[in-house]
């Protein structure tokens, strides 16, 4: 059976999308008789982050790795349009004489999604697509209103075509489970989230690191409170933490460790604020160092309705190192951490007050979260998705 893997973001890029397709690839290679020949990008998801990976690489004896070339490029939209036509037009010629027995795609921005159902139906064979994100929905909150009205009634033709040609649909958000079924005509549907990867299981057992640091000792010392992730509109960090910086205090020091699209304007909106450091993206080993030296892990999201149906692959990591978290979300997030992660407290996004008044109700102490590790681990998860893809085959 031979498989093609359509991932804008591949291993040793820095983020979701990568990580969740790295780890599925290497659970679908163990498979009997499974070949992959996965097309991605060349690292670049961050500008200010250099990883280098060939343009072609072979793993093993069944998993084919090509890379593309993508101009340079920042978190524009127009640049990354650029960028992905250029993805598009590459795995297009790419694929044009090969033969396959299916199609997998994992997209959040719908394009990667879309390109695997012209592939698809040009070769008429399935298709099992794994969606993060409601594009259009996030579109819709974050476009000036005259672009969304120009813009939308196309994409929403892409994203009707993309989903009624599709197998299969993978869902990593149950909150997006509405929005799919009463839109699109495919039936079969899964639901397999992010997780925790290995890297963040602290013991053997994946219950954080305890021992002496179980409880933080802050003698003379701030309390650190850390963000690691994309710097967008997405996640509105310009929008909370100054104000949160300002009402905490020299008692606390917030570390934004990242880069993204809205970094000049958290830059600029931190003008007067003294207590808080700005860091580049770092490697995942580094990251984990991080984690472990800091005393309380944020979240944030911005306060837009298409948020409210996410479920961050953040929740995961920062859930298995065993630290209190501190998360501005809404909607479906808010009620997945308030059921599923001990010790950790939700506030309305960029409600400073809210913040404040959910951070005193932190324990800042090591929270054993082995339940939560258990059921999340990433490498179990796609387990189960890897025989998912393969069954979907067998039933053609």
């Amino acid at each position: 059976m031979r498989i093609l893997v359509l991932s804008f973001y591949y291993s040793p890029d820095l983020c979701a999308g990568s990580f969740r397709t790295s780890a599925l690839v290497s659970e679908l290679s163990k498979l009997e008789n499974v070949s992959l020949d996965i097309v991605t990008t060349m690292p670049n998801r961050y500008a200010s982050f250099g990883a280098k990976a060939e343009k072609y690489e072979q793993v093993g004896s069944n998993v084919n790795v090509t890379r593309v070339e993508l101009p340079n490029h920042n978190s524009g939209m127009l640049d990354q349009s650029k960028a992905f036509y250029s993805y598009y037009r590459t795995v297009k010629n790419h694929v044009k004489t090969e033969c396959y027995d299916l199609v997998f795609a994992t997209s959040s921005r719908l394009f990667t999604a879309f390109l695997g159902a012209q592939i698809a139906r040009s070769k008429s064979i399935p298709l099992y697509l794994d969606i993060r994100d409601i594009f259009i929905d996030t579109l819709n909150d974050v476009l000036p209103s005259m672009i969304a009205r120009l813009s939308l009634p196309i994409l929403k033709q892409i994203e009707k075509v993309t989903f009624n040609r599709a197998s299969h649909i993978n869902l990593v958000s149950k909150g997006f489970e509405e929005y799919f079924r009463s839109r699109f005509i495919c039936e079969s549907y899964t639901f397999f989230s992010n997780g925790i990867d290995t890297e963040f299981l602290r013991d053997p057992q994946g219950c954080g690191k305890p021992g002496s640091e179980d409880v933080i000792s802050k003698v003379n010392k701030p309390i650190e409170i850390l963000y690691a992730g994309n710097i967008g509109e997405g996640q509105g960090l310009h929008g909370i933490v100054a104000g949160l910086a300002a009402r905490l205090g020299k008692g606390y020091k917030i570390k934004v460790l990242g880069d993204g699209g809205r970094k000049r304007q958290l830059v600029e909106s931190l003008e007067n604020s003294n207590n808080v450091e700005l860091l580049p993206p770092v490697s995942r080993t580094e990251l984990v160092k991080h984690y472990e030296s800091s005393d309380i892990l944020f979240l944030h999201l911005n306060d837009y309705p298409a948020f409210e149906k996410v479920l961050p692959s953040k929740i995961f990591e920062y859930a298995a190192v065993g630290k209190p978290i501190l998360a501005g979300v809404s909607g479906f997030s808010a009620k997945f951490i308030s059921e599923e992660v001990d010790n950790a407290a939700v506030f309305k996004p960029k409600d400073v007050q809210e913040a404040v008044a959910a951070l005193s109700k932190l324990q800042l102490n090591y929270t054993n979260r082995a339940s939560f590790v258990n059921k999340y681990t990433r490498k179990n998860i796609m387990k189960e998705m890897a025989n998912s893809i393969v069954s979907l085959e067998c039933r053609k």
